[in-house]
């Protein structure tokens, strides 16, 4: 089970106790036990209220407070009703309830024709005192409270939202008063009041960030309207979007004001199933479904409106024949949404990278499952929350490391293995044993991925999940993936992409989410994709200065390039304090610090291309971050590696042969070097030291030689003066030797006595003459080249 539920609240462990201690409980023992006590709110500073049925068929109304683990009882009616919505102010001191007073048999019955069906009521509960009727109407109403941003201890006004079947919304405004230890509603008799929409067919209440979604229809579309609530006691309509849903229902549909609905619910509906989620870096989608009218079919669609496109995917049920299937269930999971449909699928889709399909989860059977949900109705109210309106439990919602773990170990298809991955990835911020253990996973499946290159994944992901919190739009700038495209698909499942309309924000200077989704809004205007940096620059720029004769290496630009580098290094050391398993070596690699300081200043201008505001000294140090942060991952893995080979720092040495564990060392180190070739990545110093070693070590000399000749390997001075001189004189290391010496980087002295010194110092005098023969006939065509690149010292 990929995701994990944790009972925040729970009426049964939480209330009936409470209820049974004061003599309440006795009507709940009765078969009506689920309608007798529910939930009907779920407040923004997590108080939760209930109502329930008393001895003497009275109604209550409770809270619960989740901070505290204490319950409070609020109010009771005197008289048996069906309680639909009820709020509490921030301060407590006013309670707004609306309530079914007759079913329509009763009316028929009592000929209570005059009687209104619905009451609104206002109720001052500090302490018990005044009741205002705000709507008696025959139409369903619901009442919500607004809260601000920041919770007050006292205040003299308060502001509720109520919402009308009649399509309609309206907001009161409540002045209060202290008179004699109570507290009082100002002019009850004339509350003033202001309407917020008109002809809605749809409305959401988003009670964290007190924003109010609502749908209108036009023609054959929809329009989406959102309206910001601010601590000032202001409101303004911020976004309108248009939608390509055609709703045709003549009821009100409404999400998050009141939970008491889970009788309605239980049957599956034909009025439109839609939620609106959104996300803290800016995302905003509309996730929606309708019942398919083809059997063993089910359709949803998720309108990513910050990226201008929706996907709509139909899947096939794996048991069509099941009894009536209830509607799709969408989760709010922050930086995913999951549709969840009960005993057929879970599919987690990655809100801020919607457009590959190898970044959703989509899972059958037992991995699907969630656990303690039944087939009945939920809702997600808050992010990483889903409450459970039949039994009455709030949940706290998480992917379980070891579950994502296991589900990425167990899969067969690299779509599958991808998705898992980069999921993985996100959750490592809270656990280094989880990053161990992806490690782990990835030296064992280097060879079983085809699509991907699970090295390249895991350093450009983990890099993009550790830097782009940092800083705002950071994320549209990092690459988050090696991929350019995507062509696997979902076994089952038909995925349809549309583009749409992006959303008009109606607000100008706009602060948090608004002011990230407008900024991806923008980003999507721009071509987002060319917004995030490539290494086809870097590429060509380090293939030609590494061809640049000595003189031009002498620059000004060259140095500034190695004084980038050395920051880097300086900051890598500072960073990595503890002992090296690994026997890295601090050595000069003139390639990869020409590599390191080019990227460092290219990721830098193309920093400062697009996020001047930030300035160019935090520019200067997300920069370093980023490329220390890389090299240190790399380090990583070989450390991981290292452990689960039970290698030793000692390992480089040349006197006797490699072990089995010291050649997959080898082979993963080949699959690091060649990831990193892919990505133009630098690598830290001393990797290709060991890297060789490990190859003298492990392989065969024809084997090694053609390593080295096809770039696999490369030889480096370190390893070189180790090798000459750890080796004695018999036959076959003499062979070797002369094999490394005729392979040496080319050099500005003359070739031939260039050779002859290396024999004089390393070689048996008899071998001396043939030796500088063979040498000469082998390399003496080969133009010189600079020394800088390499030397070796002689004496």
């Amino acid at each position: 089970m990929l995701l994990q539920l944790a009972a925040e609240f729970d009426l049964q462990r939480d209330v009936v106790p409470w209820l049974a201690a004061r003599g309440w409980a006795v009507a709940l023992d009765t078969s009506e036990k689920s309608s007798a006590l529910y939930i009907v709110n779920v407040e923004r500073n997590g108080k939760i209220i209930y109502t329930w049925k008393g001895n003497q068929r009275s109604t209550h109304i409770g809270l619960y407070d989740l901070q505290m683990k204490e319950n409070e009882h609020l109010y009771t009616f005197e008289k048996d009703l069906r309680i639909i919505s009820c709020s509490i102010n921030s301060e407590r001191t006013l309670l707004a309830v609306s309530f079914r007073q007759y079913t329509e048999e009763e009316r028929v019955t009592h000929l209570l024709q005059s009687v209104s069906k619905y009451l609104a009521l206002l109720i001052e509960i500090h302490p018990i005192n005044n009741v205002k009727v705000l709507k008696a109407v025959d139409s369903c109403v619901r009442v919500q409270f607004l809260y601000p941003v920041e919770d007050r201890n006292s205040s003299t006004e308060s502001h509720l939202l109520l919402v009308s079947e009649d399509k309609y919304i309206e907001q009161f405004d409540i002045h209060v008063a202290e008179e004699e230890h109570r507290v009082v509603i100002q002019n009850s008799g004339q509350l003033p009041r202001a309407r917020v929409a008109d002809d809605l067919i749809w409305a959401q209440w988003d009670m964290t960030e007190q924003r109010l979604f609502y749908i209108v229809p036009k023609e054959s579309r929809s329009i989406l309207r959102c309206v910001q609530f601010y601590p000032d006691e202001n409101f303004n309509s911020t976004l309108e979007s248009q939608l390509d849903i055609s709703v045709n229902d003549k009821q009100v549909k409404l999400v998050n004001f009141g939970y008491n609905d889970c009788e309605d619910r239980d049957v599956p509906s034909k009025s439109l199933n839609l939620q609106v989620f959104t996300s803290k870096a800016g995302g905003l989608c509309v996730c929606c479904s309708l019942p398919s009218d083809i059997p063993g079919e089910i359709s949803y669609s998720i309108y990513f409106l910050h990226k201008g496109f929706s996907k709509t995917f139909t899947a096939s049920l794996e048991r069509p024949e099941t009894p009536q299937l209830k509607e799709v269930a969408f989760l709010n999971l922050d930086y995913y949404v999951a549709a969840y449909l009960p005993g057929q699928f879970l599919h987690l889709l990655n809100i801020h990278h919607p457009d590959l399909l190898c970044y959703s989860l989509f899972l059958t059977g037992e991995d699907a499952r969630i656990d303690m949900l039944p087939n009945c109705s939920i809702q997600s109210p808050l992010v990483s929350t889903v409450l459970d309106c039949c039994i009455g439990r709030l949940y706290a919602m998480s992917i379980s490391d070891s579950a994502l773990l296991k589900f990425l170990q167990n899969s067969k298809r690299d779509s599958e293995r991808l998705a898992a991955l980069h999921c993985a990835l996100l959750c490592v911020r809270s656990t280094t044993d989880l990053e161990m253990k992806i490690i782990w996973w990835i030296s064992e499946n280097l060879s079983t991925c085809h699509s991907f290159d699970p090295i390249q994944e895991f350093i450009i992901a983990s890099l993009y999940c550790r830097m782009c919190p940092e800083t705002n739009n950071l994320d549209k700038l990092l690459p988050y993936t090696s991929l350019l495209d995507w062509t696997g698909v979902i076994p089952g499942v038909a995925c349809a992409t549309d583009i749409i309309s992006l959303p008009v924000l109606e607000m100008q200077n706009s602060k948090g989410f608004w002011e990230k989704l407008d900024s991806n809004l923008e980003s999507v205007k721009y071509a987002e994709p060319h917004l995030h940096y490539h290494n086809n620059v870097l590429r060509r720029e380090w293939r030609n200065l590494s061809e640049e004769t000595e003189e031009r290496r002498a620059t000004a630009y060259l140095r500034n390039i190695f004084e980038n580098a050395k920051k880097v290094l300086s900051h890598l050391d500072a960073w990595d304090s503890e002992e090296r398993l690994v026997p890295l070596f601090q050595e000069e690699d003139y390639q990869q610090q020409l590599l390191m300081g080019l990227m460092v200043a290219q990721l830098k201008d193309h920093l400062m291309r697009h996020l001047q505001y930030v300035g160019k000294k935090k520019i200067d140090q997300i920069v370093l971050d980023y490329v220390a942060n890389l090299l240190n991952l790399v380090h990583r893995i070989m450390k991981e590696v290292w452990k689960i080979h039970q290698l030793h720092s000692c390992i480089f040495c040349f006197d006797e042969r490699g072990s089995e564990a010291e050649f997959r060392v080898f082979h993963i180190m080949s699959r690091i070097l060649e990831a990193a070739n892919g990505m133009c990545m630098p690598l830290p110093p001393g990797f290709h030291s060991l890297h060789l070693g490990l190859g003298v070590r492990c392989l065969p000399l024809h084997t090694l030689l053609h390593y080295i000749d096809n770039g696999v390997l490369h030889l480096t001075e370190t390893c070189v003066r180790k090798l000459l001189k750890d080796l004695d004189d018999n036959e076959k290391n003499e062979k070797l030797k002369f094999s490394i010496v005729t392979r040496l980087p080319e050099v500005t002295l003359d070739v031939s006595s260039w050779n002859l010194e290396v024999g004089m110092k390393f070689l048996p005098v008899h071998r001396i003459q043939s030796t500088e023969n063979l040498a000469v006939a082998h390399i003496g065509h080969r133009k010189s080249l600079n020394i800088q690149s390499f030397s070796i010292c002689c004496s």
